[in-house]
């Protein structure tokens, strides 16, 4: 499997494979990723067989550190290592799960003797380098990823339950943390402000006015950070009226603190599949891409979007018009149903 990032996208690929894992358990499933979402693979587990990793060989794939310096001893250095290491795992099959240009590179690189991908790659060129070209027609990206897999392995799959393991010690921390912010506090809504580009990007003063309203009728909001000096989390606590706290996590006190989490509200953004994928509630808030295809799958949901004849994935820097009429009203109320175990399935 290529599929290397981001969050959000590994995330929907895993109900593929874990299919994959479910019908074929004995095969050795390999996974290409960006380093920084490895924790996601070591974690994600058979929901149907908890201790089961769905994962067998994991490879690293730094491409945004080689695109930086492409050329640099050191990067060709590691191409060519990846290279020794997928050769050396003498796989049968490669799927490119991502369809861009690098990844299908990569999947090259693998030397299988078939190599699959997309018929409609999210970058043109790349079906250039595909032995098989398969279409897909379902409608959310986790069932075509299915239908991507299956097609290619010569079985018919159905999204799988993927569980996240957590360790002991990092359940611990999230604990800790809790209670630190948290003091005495049983559940908490966390929030998460920020998103991969600024068109899917709700206001942060708006994420703090729900957290505002939300608290006003006795539960607390922890907003995920990357650390304690986030300007996007600090604006959300300071607009929260005292009811709101940054809650710094790197990618594994993330999935525990999740966990925890009795509501996550956020845009499409990694954060908000991940939850989905743990089975919490979730309000999601779109604007310029199409929750059909990317939105929470599984889970009690309520999603809000205006506009949604609109489907834009530039990479612009405002946040999108129809995103800007969710009101706060709007989210409160849906994240409060939520709280109250009315959400829809």
């Amino acid at each position: 499997m290529v599929r290397i990032g981001a969050m959000g996208d590994v995330l929907h690929a895993l109900p593929a494979v874990a299919a994959l894992r479910r019908l074929r358990p004995k095969w050795t499933i390999g996974w290409v990723v960006e380093p920084r979402w490895l924790p996601l693979l070591q974690a994600a587990r058979m929901g149907s067989e908890p201790g089961r990793p769905v994962v067998d060989e994991i490879y690293l794939a730094a491409t945004r550190d080689w695109k930086r310096r492409p050329v640099a001893p050191k990067t060709l250095g590691k191409i060519f290592s990846l290279r020794r290491e997928l050769r050396g795992g003498r796989f049968d099959l490669c799927v490119d799960m991502q369809g861009s240009i690098r990844s299908a590179v990569i999947g090259r690189m693998a030397g299988t003797k078939e190599f699959a991908g997309p018929r409609e790659p999210r970058e043109g060129p790349a079906r250039w380098l595909y032995g098989e070209k398969i279409p897909t027609d379902a409608a959310h990206v986790i069932e075509q990823g299915c239908e991507l897999l299956g097609r290619a392995a010569g079985l018919r799959l159905e999204p799988e339950e993927v569980g996240f393991s957590v360790e002991e010690d990092i359940k611990r921390e999230c604990e800790a943390m809790v209670e630190r912010l948290l003091p005495g506090g049983e559940r908490f809504v966390l929030v998460v402000p920020t998103a991969g580009w600024g068109a899917k990007q709700w206001p942060a003063e708006r994420f703090g006015a729900v957290a505002e309203e939300l608290g006003r009728r006795g539960v607390r909001t922890l907003v995920n950070a990357s650390g304690t000096d986030d300007p996007v989390a600090q604006s959300v606590v300071r607009a929260s009226g005292g009811y709101a706290a940054v809650a710094s996590a790197d990618l594994r006190h993330l999935i525990a603190l999740t966990r925890r989490a009795s509501v996550v509200i956020a845009g499409d953004t990694g954060p908000v599949h991940l939850a989905a994928a743990m089975r919490r509630p979730v309000v999601a808030l779109f604007g310029p891409t199409d929750p059909a295809r990317n939105g929470p799958y599984g889970t009690e949901a309520r999603v809000l979007r205006h506009g949604s004849e609109r489907r834009d994935h530039r990479r612009l820097a405002e946040p999108e018009a129809g995103l800007l009429q969710i009101t706060v009203e709007e989210v409160a109320e849906a994240a409060f149903e939520l709280l109250q175990g009315k959400g829809d399935e």
